[in-house]
This record gives C-alpha cells, sequence and structure tokens, in this order.
C-alpha cells in the first residue's frame, strides 16, 4: 500500500514539473491569450454588435445573411492557406514567426472595430475576416508547437493544460467585458455601446500581451532551416507529397474522417445553442451567464481530461466526450427552462475542452515527425471543413419536420459517425510513448 502511494506521488509531482516548465507554460498562455478572441468576440458581442450596431435598421434576415457571409469566407480563407501554410513554416523553420505575423494581424483588426462608425457594416465585416485569419492561422501554428514543447507521452496531459488555461483566460477577460457593458460606470464608461467597443480593444491588448512568452520561451525542433523563397518552393513539393502521403496513411485518413464528423457535431452546438436558447424564449442576459459557465467548468474539466487521456489513452478518452455529447444532444429535446438551460451548459463545459485537447493530443501522435506544421495545416482545414454538414443537417430537419427540438437531436448522428471511423484509427507502432494507451 504504501509502495503504491509513493507511486502516485512520484507521478504527480512528475506531472507537476511537466506543465511547470516553462516552454510549456508559454505554450499554454498563447491559449489563454487567444481564447479572448473566440469567447468575446466571436461567441459574445460581435455578432450582437455586428446586427444591432453596425447593421441598425436592416432587416434581421439580411444582417444574419451579411454575418454568414463574413465567417463563412474567413472559414474558406483559412481551409485554402492552411496546409500550404504548414509545409513552408516547417521548410523554412518560421512557425513561432508566423505564430507572431498571425497574432499581431489577428489583435490589430480586433482593436481597429473600435473605429468602425455605426452602420458601417463592410468594414466591420472586413476587419472581422481579417482577425478570424489572424485567430485560426496563429493556432495552426500554436497547435503544431506542442510537439516541440512536449515529449509524446506528455502530450494529453499537456494539450489539456493549454485548453483549461485557455477556457480560464477567455472566461476571466469575458466576465470583465460583460461587467464593463452591464456596468459602464464602475468603469468611468459612457455607457453600454462605448462598452462593447472597447471590449474589443482590451483583446487585443490582451491577445498580444499573453502571447509574448511563446515567442520568447520557445524554440523549434527543426532541420536546417531553408531561405523563405526556397521554402515556398519546397513548400509546395512537401505539400503535393503530403497528399500523396494521405492517401496511403489509412490511419490518419480514417482519424480525419472521425474529427471531420464529431467536431462538426461539437461546433454545431457551440454554434446553436445561443440560437436554440433564443428560441425557446430565454433572456439574452441568463444565455452569456451559460456561456460564462462553460468557460469556468471547461477550466478545471479540460485539466482532468489531459490527465484521464495519460491514463487510459487519449481515444478512449474521446470516446467518454461524444458519448456525453450524443445525450446532451437527446436531452436538449426536452429542454423548456433556464435552470435546465444552465445545466446543458455545465455539462457541455464538461466535456467541450477535452474533446478538443486530446484529439490534439491524438493527432499529435499520428503525424510523421518533422512535419508538424504541414499537418496540423490539414488538421485545421478539417476543422475548418466542419462547419457545413451539422448547419445543412439541422436546417433540413427543421424544414422538413417543423421541429427545432427533433433539429438539435439529429446532431447525435454525427457523433455516431465520428465514433464509429474513430473505431478504425490504430496508434500501436507510430512512435508512441511507452505508457500511452491508444
Amino acid at each position: 500500500m504504501a509502495d503504491a502511494v509513493e507511486a502516485v506521488a512520484v507521478k504527480t509531482r512528475g506531472a507537476r514539473g511537466v506543465l511547470l516548465r516553462r516552454p510549456v507554460v508559454g505554450w499554454a498562455l498563447c491559449d489563454w491569450a487567444n481564447s479572448a478572441f473566440a469567447t468575446t468576440v466571436m461567441a459574445g458581442f460581435f455578432p450582437l454588435y455586428f446586427k444591432q450596431y453596425w447593421n441598425a435598421g436592416v432587416e434581421a434576415t439580411e444582417s444574419t445573411f451579411r454575418l454568414g457571409l463574413a465567417n463563412g469566407f474567413a472559414s474558406i480563407l483559412v481551409a485554402l492557406m492552411a496546409p500550404l501554410i504548414g509545409a513552408i513554416a516547417d521548410k523554412g523553420g518560421a512557425r513561432i514567426r508566423l505564430l507572431a505575423l498571425f497574432t499581431v494581424l489577428g489583435a490589430a483588426m480586433t482593436a481597429a472595430l473600435y473605429w468602425v462608425s455605426q452602420g458601417d457594416w463592410v468594414t466591420a465585416a472586413i476587419f472581422y475576416v481579417a482577425a478570424s485569419l489572424g485567430f485560426w492561422g496563429g493556432n495552426q501554428f500554436y497547435d503544431s508547437l506542442i510537439t516541440d514543447v512536449a515529449e509524446e507521452r506528455d502530450y494529453d496531459l499537456v494539450s489539456g493544460y493549454g485548453y483549461a488555461l485557455g477556457y480560464l483566460g477567455g472566461g476571466v477577460l469575458f466576465l470583465v467585458n460583460v461587467l464593463m457593458v452591464t456596468q459602464p460606470a464602475l468603469f468611468g464608461i459612457a455607457d453600454a455601446s462605448e462598452g462593447v467597443r472597447l471590449s474589443f480593444v482590451t483583446v487585443g491588448v490582451w491577445w498580444v500581451l499573453f502571447t509574448l512568452p511563446v515567442l520568447f520561451w520557445v524554440k523549434e525542433r527543426r532541420d536546417s532551416a531553408l531561405p523563405m523563397s526556397a521554402a515556398i518552393r519546397a513548400g509546395w513539393r512537401e505539400l503535393l507529397g503530403t497528399m500523396r502521403y494521405l492517401r496511403t496513411d489509412r490511419t490518419l485518413l480514417w482519424f480525419l474522417l472521425a474529427y471531420w464528423f464529431y467536431i462538426d457535431g461539437v461546433n454545431t452546438i457551440i454554434k446553436m445553442a445561443v440560437d436554440y436558447g433564443l428560441s425557446l424564449g430565454l433572456q439574452q442576459a441568463s444565455l452569456i451567464t451559460a456561456l460564462l459557465l462553460v468557460q469556468f467548468v471547461g477550466f478545471p474539466a479540460a485539466l482532468a481530461f489531459g490527465w484521464l487521456g495519460k491514463r487510459i489513452g487519449a481515444r478512449t478518452g474521446i470516446y467518454i466526450a461524444i458519448a456525453v455529447y450524443t445525450a446532451t444532444a437527446g436531452y436538449a429535446y426536452f429542454l423548456d427552462t433556464e435552470r435546465e438551460f444552465f445545466a446543458l451548459a455545465v455539462v457541455i463545459g464538461l466535456v467541450q475542452g477535452g474533446v478538443q485537447s486530446l484529439s490534439r493530443s491524438l493527432y499529435g501522435r499520428l503525424i510523421p515527425e518533422g512535419k508538424a506544421g504541414e499537418f496540423f495545416g490539414f488538421y485545421n482545414l478539417m476543422g475548418k471543413a466542419a462547419a457545413i454538414l451539422g448547419p445543412i443537417l439541422t436546417g433540413v430537419v427543421a424544414l422538413t419536420t417543423g421541429d427545432s427540438r427533433l433539429a438539435i437531436v439529429s446532431i447525435s448522428i454525427l457523433f455516431v459517425l465520428g465514433a464509429l471511423f474513430l473505431t478504425r484509427v490504430r496508434v500501436e507502432g507510430r512512435h508512441q510513448a511507452a505508457g500511452s494507451s491508444p
């Protein structure tokens, strides 16, 4: 018994030591930094302000179309450029430099929203697309750097740590921003509208400030870097070679297909939750509270899933998250009250960071060594492409049945298909660290 207790203590100290290493802390703080954009801007204030301020007096359907157009254009840009830029970054040893470039782009464009005049939806959309490009482009290189800051046996733990800090950091700033809007006098702000616009500036500053540690503390593991012009030519050749490689690597193909389906289900629930709550007659303040719940529950839950993945394997942890999501989609059919909506938010917060972090760590085990930027480009492409099936599925079901509740339940199909394809993924023999289960 004493030996078992000592073994647990040694493992605990070992895990703590990994998470306190400077490169790991710097890498994880990058998630703390950019999650402010995902929470305050993408999920929180931009959709509301775009409709109520930059599209003031415009029909709701027209403003929704404009927002969808901006989101769709940003997604297409990221999906098309991600694999090529990743290949170029690998050849040029430039992942950290490109992370810095995309961070500055995203932060500057976000802060610039402060100066966009009322009714000027075109400029607001352009700045938002550019900021989204900075966010998703930077995330590609941030994700790929996990192979540089951690050993394979620690991928699950470190990936969960990053997502945990992301949920916490995004939640902390979003809480401050909500107070700036709901109680502007506390901050010496004129009104709620000024509070929203200043929130965009705080996101830009926060994003840059907390990205600095990864730029100074993380070193890429790379071979000799090529000059940029040669890296571009080599990147094109590498991209074509990667596409040929993917056709022959069944394990990677099965994972990317599985990820496409189940992460589409995750993204659809994220995007549909607020709209579904509004359709049930819930108040906007309650929906913001639910979003904050997801953030703060997601912090310890992502850490827990990182530990769980290290103990039982990343793939098993993903199965657990998929099962919870499937049950959640079914439960949503019967949802009627704010209390039930809050309960749903807590459950989603428990698994959202887990499925994201373990997917990243499992994929990191599957890709060839030395090609992280390039292959995480394809990972990013699949993540962005996974914003198509869910909305179409829910729209068709709602249209044909006339029941928005059945539309939510239909999302479970995506989770079931993702789980089935995931059963075909084999991790054994792919430079797997001792003690990591498939």
